[in-house]
């Protein structure tokens, strides 16, 4: 007799497989669903993932599950491929809000991956905020590792040189200096939105281990007109010799509900290894309606921008489809408007990894066409100038 399976099986095989079989538009390919919330009893949202590369054809993806009532807590999960993402694994807990140090019971938010080189083991981060908090503005970061590819995790306290509230979106950066790696880690911080004496400002952390981090700098406001709300930046190789990027979401200042006028994101350029970084910018070919984008560098030497485009969430069609834009020439145009994936859902959050030139992996969170986050997506993507 052939085993029966169970029909939480079922329904999770049923949901994956729709999800997955989804038609879209775009220039992704090999679309798989990591991962949907209805395999999380209990949760209220899959949101945030992030990606790195292992060994060989071993990629783990990391994501949220939130906890019903709270803007953007919850637990951080990971799950292992060791196919290019064809399948996943069921993930296993990296960071867990039922886990109690001492009497405090904190919740966590914005998975982070990072692979150092250099190094056989693989680096979680996140946020954790007590879980009487309602929402993840005012964080300490929490760190874990793992030594077999991200089957298991270990937790570890960072050693923090900046003691303030921070928030962190993509991940560590890493510079050689004098044949050592220097890690750069963008952060940002929004201590005013619930208090009016409070800051919405961006800046920088710097390791040279991945466990202690000091204050790099603050990245400083545009020079001509208003304040801008600058966060969730990406770091890659600027368009000169030596020269660091960083290219910013945006919001309003005073009010970050509101999309800057016009909704553009803003950049940053430091040319001394990210100790310093020059007055924010708005970028005019690049959008941003308050959302998280990726940019970065391929080794051919290419920028690439990834986006949500239309208008800033919580709009009914806010974070729909994903496009992106290429800069084929170092400090030169970039090109037209191009569809990443578009299937008439919401989608939001896209990460990038680059396993060969040219040659990427990604993840991003989705929803339906009335509602956000209900699975964790993966797809692969190559250059095409």
């Amino acid at each position: 007799m052939k085993p029966r399976l169970s029909f939480p099986l079922l329904l999770g095989l049923a949901l994956t497989l729709s999800a997955a079989d989804l038609p879209f538009t775009g220039d992704v390919t090999d679309v798989r669903v990591i991962r949907h919330m209805d395999q999380h009893p209990g949760s209220s949202e899959l949101w945030e993932p992030y990606l790195a590369h292992w060994k060989g054809k071993q990629l783990v993806a990391a994501f949220g599950v939130k906890i019903p009532g709270k803007t953007d807590m919850g637990d951080i999960m990971a799950s292992v491929s060791t196919n290019d993402g064809d399948t996943w694994s069921d993930p296993v807990f990296i960071f867990n809000h039922l886990e109690r140090q001492g009497t405090i019971q904190f919740a966590y938010a914005n998975a982070i991956l990072y692979k150092a080189p250099e190094q056989d083991v693989m680096w979680a981060f996140a946020m954790r905020c007590p879980m009487n908090y309602r929402h993840s503005e005012d964080s300490q970061l929490v760190g874990a590792y793992s030594a077999d590819g991200g089957r298991s995790w270990i937790p570890i306290e960072m050693s923090m040189g900046y003691t303030g509230p921070l928030i962190c979106v993509a991940g560590p950066y890493r510079v050689m200096e004098k044949g050592k790696p220097r890690y750069l880690f963008p952060m940002h911080r929004n201590t005013r939105r619930n208090d009016p004496l409070g800051s919405r400002d961006h800046f920088v952390l710097a390791s040279t281990t991945l466990m202690e981090w000091t204050l790099a700098n603050f990245i400083p406001q545009p020079t001509t007109g208003p304040k801008v709300f600058l966060h969730e930046g990406n770091i890659a190789e600027g368009d000169a010799p030596g020269e660091l990027k960083m290219v910013m979401r945006t919001a309003d200042y005073e009010d970050e509900r509101k999309m800057t006028d016009p909704p553009r994101a803003f950049s940053t350029v430091s040319k001394d290894g990210g100790r310093t970084w020059s007055p924010a910018k708005q970028e005019p070919e690049l959008w941003n309606a308050k959302s998280k984008a990726f940019y970065g560098r391929a080794a051919t030497g290419t920028h690439l921008y990834v986006y949500n485009d239309g208008p800033a969430s919580p709009a009914p069609n806010g974070r729909m489809a994903l496009r992106y834009k290429l800069q084929p020439t170092a400090g030169g145009p970039w090109g037209e408007e191009k569809t990443f994936y578009n299937a008439g859902i919401h989608n939001s959050y896209p990460t990038l990894i680059e396993v060969a030139p040219g040659d990427f992996r990604a993840v991003w969170d989705s929803g339906t066409k009335d509602r956000t986050r209900t699975h964790i997506h993966f797809g692969k993507f190559k250059l095409v100038k």
